[in-house]
């Protein structure tokens, strides 16, 4: 049997001796170490033109709050993205809402927060602490697609309670963090919708308000809703967020402004207009809007001059009717810039019952968040009041520019990257991101 010479053995032997002892040396450095961490994973959700739908990402987001992980919304940065851990609750929101995400590590993560916090940058972090908790008021007879932020919530997968007179006057409200106000007429004319006086949906409208306000010890519905409207003014001040669409943002300060005085036809409620109502109106406690003059003839469709929609002209041709969002410093003012964030700085306008704010109405401390270019109205507006705020927002359903009363609803499926749908969901969030400090 052949067998190595002794040299070469002891040579083999020598080397088989060292890669053991370096091998061994090894694994106890890494016993002492520990296993390597693995690196953390973040998820970041782009929010410009790369993001497959825009108006989940919304609910995505909001369920993630309300699982107790917190967001940060990165203002200005890729159309308003946002930050937050991969966690598996997380990520099974993402997916299972088809919204668009990236995996980041930790160190990918900390550049960008530096990126957006830089000084110079017209961006900022904003971290996104709770889910708010939502209300809607609305009446039971409402249908949810005859309100598009009632669209844009069931879309969004956003859960909401739908709230009415009772629970505000009950006292209900301060159990909410945001109120919306749906399509309504907070001056007791039934929307003025005096042509439809013979359809069975508007006499039993009628007819429910009637029993109402009787039912809390009101002769008028006009009564009922300016006791609404004083309650609703009431949350505001103590620190509740309000958002408001189409009709509900005029008539909510018409009925504030008219509180001493019967703007209300008699064809609505059985007798006529004070003489001296103009005279009587008192703007001291609305919220937007001053020195406007309600419309007092029963048979005309417009509430007030606050309202200011384009002309028929413009009405027969949608593609001549948009308006331009304001650009506004992340840094110095977090509000309007969350308020507006968008992949676009142009949205497509659309018709309501009140299309576009006069802007020569607006009270001198209501921030203009929106407006055509080269007229004298605006589209998107915001204010202070005591602790809380009021966002109000022209027209009726940014996808159906002009919307009629029975047609079918509008199939947000069909729009999840509606600019116009986005600014009603950058309102929900809003209330999250409410112990921000801003700079001074």
């Amino acid at each position: 049997m052949n067998s190595f010479p002794p040299f070469l053995a002891r040579t083999l032997w020598s080397t088989v001796l060292q890669i053991a002892t370096i091998a061994i040396l090894f694994l106890l450095a890494g016993l002492s170490a520990g296993p390597a961490p693995a690196q953390a994973q973040e998820l970041l959700i782009p929010m410009n033109d790369q993001q497959n739908n825009h108006l989940k990402a919304y609910g995505a987001v909001y369920m993630t709050l309300q699982e107790g992980q917190k967001v940060d919304w990165l203002l200005n940065y890729k159309g308003g993205s946002f930050l937050t851990q991969a966690s598996e609750s997380a990520l099974q929101e993402l997916r299972s809402r088809g919204v668009t995400y990236r995996k980041i590590g930790g160190a990918k993560a900390s550049q960008i927060i530096s990126e957006v916090e830089a000084d110079g940058s017209n961006m900022s972090v904003v971290p996104l602490e709770k889910a708010p908790k939502i209300a809607v008021y609305a009446p039971e007879s409402a249908v949810p697609w005859d309100d598009a932020v009632r669209l844009a919530l069931k879309y969004a997968d956003v859960p909401h309670d739908v709230i009415y007179d009772n629970a505000v006057l009950n006292g209900e409200l301060k159990q909410y963090d945001w109120l919306h106000l749906h399509h309504e007429d907070f001056t007791g004319q039934f929307g003025k919708f005096i042509r439809y006086r013979n359809e069975p949906w508007y006499i039993q409208k009628q007819k429910n308000a009637r029993e109402l306000a009787r039912k809390h010890g009101y002769s008028k519905v006009s009564q009922l809703k300016l006791a609404v409207t004083k309650n609703i003014r009431n949350y505001v001040s103590q620190g509740g967020f309000l958002f408001s669409m189409c009709s509900g943002t005029e008539t909510f300060d018409i009925s504030l402004a008219a509180r001493n005085a019967d703007i209300v036809p008699k064809a609505y409620d059985g007798d006529p207009v004070d003489p001296d109502a103009l005279d009587k109106l008192n703007y001291e406690p609305t919220l937007a809007f001053k020195n406007f003059r309600p419309n007092l003839n029963a048979q005309e469709y417009e509430h007030s001059n606050i309202d200011v929609g384009p002309p028929p002209s413009e009405i027969r041709d949608p593609s001549l009717d948009y308006f331009t969002l304001f650009d506004f410093s992340a840094k110095w003012d977090p509000v309007p810039a969350m308020l507006t964030q968008n992949h676009v700085a142009t949205v497509k306008g659309f018709v309501g019952q009140t299309t576009a704010f006069n802007k020569r109405v607006l009270k001198e401390n209501v921030e203009v968040l929106a407006k055509p270019p080269e007229r004298d109205q605006v589209r998107y507006i915001h204010g202070t009041l005591g602790k809380g705020t009021f966002t109000f927002y022209a027209g009726h359903d940014p996808e159906d520019y002009q919307h009629y009363v029975g047609e079918p609803p509008t199939d947000l499926s069909l729009h999840r990257n509606s600019p116009g749908y986005r600014l009603i969901l950058n309102n929900i969030l809003f209330p999250a991101a409410k112990k921000k400090k801003q700079k001074t």
